[in-house]
């Protein structure tokens, strides 16, 4: 048998299945949010379909590529690409082009290319270097330090443009330092700064303060109770509560003064934070309008939906960014409950499909890669639908495979067939 027919025989075809299924399904739903009376062909370039089976066509290209190219290139060069990946974002303060108040994008004549859309792929194989270097101890501080150095530099890069929803998806990576062994704490500590923000914007630094005393308080006396390492435990106790304190005390600052006006309006509008009625109807029809008419537009679908190109609310062009960001309420108008639930049963299998696939793999690199590759593309799906739904303020994330974009289809294609062609090479079999 054939090296080359060996390899064919070891490629994950279902994950290559379910990728063209949501592509497939994704440019439906694209044709049925843009298409005119005035539509000439599916081929029209002057139409965002169009464009969309150009971008689609161009990743199977992509594909081939990705796949030809020796699986141990990916390992061994990661370092040159994540530089590239650095200087790529770097040089849109000099180059860039601006749409919509962003300077993410590069122009070459009406073609746009938005390279932080590669960069994750970039970060994916940096980290997933750093962390499978023999020499590497997730438990050592200096070596964590390094990991969030090559996770954050991207994302602060990206926050220059300004582009707070691509920045974001940078947390997904703590998921997979945690897989990898980096102590709970980290996540825990994150998780209690939220907490602490969200509960000081509702009720005020004085409350919150209080509260977070006494518990604090609470502990250093069951502490020094039981006299387990009292004297330790009892000056962390001390030192995270002060700590704590002075991020509440902190809030109110970053809330007024590092946010934007529209940050501020998503989170008042989210938590519920205005009172005045009037200035809530306000913020409601501006930052707000998205959300509810998305809301009204899964609504109405129902059960069973509307039917493919039926969608009144679709097709009055009530929804903004109806065929990027929030493709999925044209799924829920159109296709109703039922195609809601296949959409999302397709993705929740990719990813069961990646982690189970990352887990078999015995070298470490392509492991980290597969866990990396899962979480991204978690993230962007459970924000994308919590936005359109309104579990979360509107941010800017795509939803992958789904959303029109060349930049964003190939940045996803990218980052899941280097894992395929990885798995491909992998020492155990399937």
């Amino acid at each position: 048998m054939s090296r080359e027919v060996k390899f064919v025989k070891k490629i994950d075809w279902l994950s290559i299945l379910l990728y063209f299924l949501l592509v497939g399904i994704g440019w439906i739903n694209i044709y049925s949010a843009s298409v005119t009376e005035s539509t000439t062909g599916l081929l029209d370039m002057n139409e965002l379909y169009g464009k969309q089976l150009f971008f689609i066509g161009t990743s199977v290209i992509l594909i081939i590529l990705i796949l030809s190219i020796e699986a141990k290139f990916y390992e061994r060069f990661s370092s040159i690409i994540y530089i590239v990946g650095l200087v790529s974002l770097l040089s849109l303060m000099v180059l860039g082009k601006e749409i919509n108040g962003a300077k993410s994008w590069y122009a070459i004549g009406s073609f746009t290319l938005q390279p932080s859309e590669f960069a994750k792929a970039a970060t994916v194989l940096a980290l997933a270097k750093f962390l499978s270097d023999i020499q590497t101890n997730i438990n050592n501080f200096e070596h964590q330090l390094i990991a969030f150095a090559i996770i954050l530099i991207p994302p602060m890069l990206i926050m220059l443009q300004p582009d707070a929803g691509s920045a974001m998806v940078y947390l997904a990576f703590f998921f997979v330092l945690y897989r990898e062994g980096l102590p709970p704490i980290y996540l825990w500590i994150g998780f209690i700064l939220v907490l602490l923000f969200v509960i000081t914007l509702k009720l005020g630094y004085i409350y919150t303060i209080i509260g977070t005393a006494v518990i604090g308080l609470a502990c250093i006396f069951i502490f020094f109770k039981k006299k387990l390492k009292q004297q330790r435990k009892t000056t962390l106790a001390l030192t995270s509560l002060i700590a704590a304190i002075g991020f509440i005390l902190a809030v109110n600052y970053i809330f007024y003064n590092v946010f934007q006006q529209h940050h501020r309006d998503r989170f008042t509008l989210v938590l519920g934070l205005e009172k005045d009625p009037v200035k809530l109807e306000k913020i409601r029809k501006t930052f707000g309008f998205n959300t509810n008419q998305s809301e009204i537009a899964i609504s109405s679908g129902g059960f069973k939906g509307k039917g493919w190109l039926k969608g009144t609310r679709t097709k009055g062009d009530f929804v903004p960014e109806q065929d990027t960001d929030y493709i999925f309420t044209t799924v829920g108008e159109e296709w109703g409950f039922i195609g809601s639930s296949i959409v999302i049963f397709l993705f929740v299998f990719l990813l069961l499909r990646i982690l189970t696939r990352a887990e078999q793999q015995k070298n470490k690199f392509s492991r980290v890669y597969g866990y990396s590759v899962a979480a991204i593309l978690f993230f962007h799906f459970a924000i994308n639908i919590g936005m359109v739904i309104g579990l979360f303020p509107t941010v800017g994330i795509p939803l992958p495979f789904f959303s029109y974009g060349g930049s964003g289809l190939w940045g996803f294609t990218i980052l899941l067939f280097i894992f395929i062609k990885l798995d491909a090479n992998r020492i155990n079999e399937w």
